[in-house]
């Protein structure tokens, strides 16, 4: 069968080649424009849910990497005020073995040092009602401005912790729980400190007190170095974090976008072909007599 091509069907087929070319020609017009392999889902399909994938773990990342920031505010605050209360409590027990000795000590010295010891009693009271952005460090997930009330009782909730996501599978305690700290009411280090001052003002010797400090001091210092470990796990995923950050990156970067050098060349490339097309088609098609009359 031998089949007819006419000048019509040659002219159909010639402008659907072109059209084609063209087409390819804006598209890849268009992504040297925008660096970005496709600009519709419908494109690339496949790499349009891979695209969405990866940009939701970054999401994700990125979320995890302000809890981290987060925490490290949190938990660094908690480092340097644990590090200033230890340290008054070592002046405190300094002073408790000074006033100790009764027989050195006239009733003026005694008093300077109950003076100095309520200082330190203020001062402590002052350090366990630290804030990070408004939020007490040792009342867990309360809302109150201070850990500690005047009268020593706590405001925090008991049991209570704020708690960061730092990774998908992981979260961190970043506060303190004060009242495993300081203890509350007459049984706090700061009824200690007072009642320490209150004996030596009364005459009553003070050094029974020192097994009390050295056990507050103990509670102190476990908890510093609770706050410490912590502090590592953080930093820990902090590099984790970061790792994935690159890593994402990287994955979304295969995917969505393209390298302008090889852009480039399949442009000039294509720009060839359309040109050539052209010519190609205004040589072999040339209109006749019969295009006119029509």
């Amino acid at each position: 069968m031998i089949t007819r091509v006419t000048q019509q069907t040659s002219m159909l087929a010639a402008q659907r080649n072109l059209q084609s070319s063209a087409a390819q020609l804006a598209k890849l017009q268009d992504q040297a424009m925008t660096r970005k392999a496709f600009s519709r889902a419908s494109e690339d399909p496949s790499g349009a849910a891979d695209a969405l994938r990866i940009r939701a773990q970054q999401r994700a990342n990125d979320q995890h990497s302000r809890n981290i920031d987060n925490g490290l505010g949190w938990v660094t605050t908690l480092d340097s005020t644990l590090t200033e209360v230890n340290d008054l409590m070592k002046r405190v027990r300094d002073l408790t073995v000074q006033g100790a000795n009764d027989g050195s000590l006239s009733p003026t010295a005694k008093e300077a040092i109950a003076v100095e010891l309520v200082g330190l009693k203020d001062q402590l009271l002052g350090l366990a009602n630290t804030q990070y952005l408004g939020r007490s460090v040792f009342a867990g997930s309360s809302s109150a401005g201070a850990a500690f009330n005047p009268d020593f009782s706590f405001t925090g909730t008991p049991g209570s912790t704020v708690d960061r996501r730092i990774g998908p599978d992981s979260t961190v305690r970043v506060d303190s729980d004060g009242l495993a700290v300081f203890g509350e009411g007459a049984t706090s280090v700061f009824a200690l400190i007072e009642g320490i001052a209150a004996d030596l003002r009364g005459g009553t010797n003070i050094g029974s007190r020192l097994a009390d400090i050295d056990q507050s001091m103990t509670a102190i210092r476990t908890e510093h170095s609770a706050v410490g470990s912590r502090h590592a796990v953080i930093m820990r995923a902090e590099e984790a974090v970061m790792d994935k950050t690159v890593n994402f990156e990287a994955q979304r970067a295969g995917v969505e976008d393209i390298e302008i050098s090889r852009i480039i060349l399949d442009l000039k490339a294509q720009e060839i072909t359309y040109q050539a097309a052209l010519g190609v088609t205004a040589r072999v098609l040339q209109p006749t007599l019969m295009d006119f009359l029509r």
